[in-house]
């Protein structure tokens, strides 16, 4: 009789909301053993703990000391990281004439310095096991750039070269390294939009709608599965077909 496949622990950055609590209950349907980080809300994480049983942890993904304090917390409760996605992003939009170095900071801190300080608690470890998947969540501003987010779009164009670098050092340990580009997604941040500018945004997109947070969620589940370990590098772009790259 073959050996079962060992239960992968999948950590998700940024996992109780939106695109991010998507991930988390596809690994979940997938058998894997989930654990999702958050940073303000705890009443929403133990409500989303209560809903589906995986385990929130709190730290701040822009704070270096604390994704290793936090990332050794997740191994302790649950086991060896062999999955990470690096999903936990904010916006601070303005135009670049009235952008702050606040909010610049912030938005390069949460959205890429993240994926560094969580990536930098698991890549080694994945690599002497031999096997590992890495998966950053860019955007469709990342590729393509947006008005009023010099930031955002900056460091989500800096996770896809994060992303190709990553892979190249990875590969022939079994550790992929790839990246999810989502367009406009059925979420908080984006229901925030003014309902004037967001009716805007649709008319632009071919299918003529957002996307729902589970279409991008099945897109990760493919890339961290047992068997897509030749895709490596690579960015998956899921945005209705409004920037084709």
């Amino acid at each position: 009789m073959a050996t079962p496949a060992p239960r992968r622990v999948a950590l998700v950055t940024g996992g109780t909301t939106g695109i991010g609590a998507a991930i988390c209950r596809a690994f979940d349907r997938a058998g894997y053993a989930v654990a999702a980080t958050y940073t303000h809300d705890s009443a929403r994480a133990a409500a989303f703990t209560a809903e589906t049983g995986i385990p929130t942890f709190q730290w701040s993904v822009a704070d270096e000391a604390a994704c290793i304090e936090g990332t050794a917390q997740v191994v302790a409760a649950l086991g060896p990281i062999d999955i990470l996605v690096n999903n936990a992003g904010i916006t601070r939009d303005a135009g670049f004439a009235r952008m702050q170095s606040e909010q610049w900071r912030e938005v390069i801190d949460v959205n890429l310095t993240s994926c560094f300080n969580m990536t930098h608690t698991v890549f080694a470890a994945m690599r002497a096991r031999k096997w590992g998947r890495i998966v950053n969540i860019s955007s469709i501003n990342g590729q393509a750039g947006q008005f009023g987010q010099a930031n955002y779009s900056a460091a989500k164009a800096g996770m896809l070269g994060f992303t190709k670098a990553l892979a190249l050092e990875g590969a022939r340990d079994g550790v992929t390294v790839n990246a999810v580009a989502p367009g406009y997604t059925e979420t908080d941040m984006v229901r925030a939009v003014p309902a004037d500018v967001l009716a805007k945004i649709v008319a632009r997109i071919p299918v003529g709608r957002l996307a729902q947070p589970d279409e991008i969620a099945r897109c990760v589940a493919f890339l961290c599965a047992e068997e897509s370990g030749y895709i490596t590098g690579a960015t998956l772009t899921v945005n209705g077909g409004q920037y084709m790259a």
